[in-house]
């Protein structure tokens, strides 16, 4: 496999890809009301030798006060899923889930935050690889542990706790807020405390980033991040949403667009209303 993937993939050239040795497939679906769904639907079909990762379980760590509710996980508890997984150093990894790959970019940051380089999310997810008759797999893929590695995640693009992005903001640093409009300006909040805002954060819902339930074209990604980053470059940019989850859509939005360097608030708008963090409320960004 000569080609690398380090953001997006499509469902014909994963498609071409199956079987290679050094490619490993990660199904990612999970559905927040019901834990177990996710699981449920890889076993009852999936792309072919991909195997299952959970997001409570795999792709978040230990419950902690002013951590979110999805807490970032522990370098070694991550790296032992990560040998679970069969994945290794080298290889080329594509995530997917079955809603608009904000699942999938949840393990994409992770294992680029952790330095792997060739990761990928199926854009348009199961939906598009069924949509184009793809074969499908019915039975639970067997994947051989690979051997175990040491994860180190990149300090310099994590903004831990709440402190942290306090320093950040501070220092003139931007943060975006990848939540729905109505829970940023704290007209309605169905998992949180508090509802609203960090004061200073401005307000793109990570819906925005797609279209037609695929990501928007790269030159239209740079064009909508530019207006919004506003002179700030993406070194100077964090970016948050309710548990940490769905702000990493924007940072593979942003690495697509070629305006890689943003940093993930982890424990996003559930961590900060837990440490009792000001909140803002309404349109305005500060």
């Amino acid at each position: 496999m000569s080609a690398r993937w380090v953001t997006l993939i499509d469902a014909a050239t994963l498609a071409n890809l199956l079987g290679a040795p050094q490619l490993r497939i990660i199904d990612c679906r999970f559905v927040l009301t019901m834990a177990g769904a996710g699981e449920a639907a890889w076993r009852q079909a999936h792309v072919p030798g991909a195997v299952y990762a959970h997001l409570e379980h795999d792709l978040s760590g230990r419950a902690g006060p002013g951590l979110g509710r999805h807490p970032w996980p522990d370098a070694d508890a991550f790296a032992a899923t990560l040998s679970r997984l069969g994945i290794a150093p080298g290889m080329q990894i594509v995530a997917y889930d079955d809603g608009d790959g904000a699942f999938a970019a949840r393990l994409w940051w992770l294992l680029r935050n952790a330095g792997y380089g060739a990761v990928a999310v199926l854009d348009g997810g199961w939906a598009a690889w069924c949509a184009q008759g793809l074969p499908v797999e019915t039975v639970a893929s067997s994947i051989v542990p690979a051997p175990p590695t040491v994860v180190a995640f990149d300090a310099s693009r994590l903004l831990r706790d709440a402190d942290a992005l306090q320093r950040h903001l501070d220092a003139g640093g931007l943060l975006i807020d990848a939540r729905a409009g109505a829970r940023f300006r704290g007209e309605t909040e169905p998992l949180d405390p508090r509802a609203g805002h960090v004061p200073g954060a401005r307000n793109r819902p990570y819906a925005e980033n797609l279209i037609d339930g695929r990501f928007k074209p790269a030159s239209t990604l740079a064009r909508e991040f530019d207006a919004l980053l506003a002179g700030h470059g993406p070194a100077d940019v964090a970016v948050m949403c309710g548990s940490g989850v769905t702000a990493c859509h924007h940072l593979l939005a942003m690495a697509h667009a070629g305006r890689d360097g943003a940093k993930l608030y982890a424990p996003s708008w559930s961590g900060w209303v837990d440490a009792g963090g000001a909140v803002a409320t309404g349109t305005a960004s500060g």
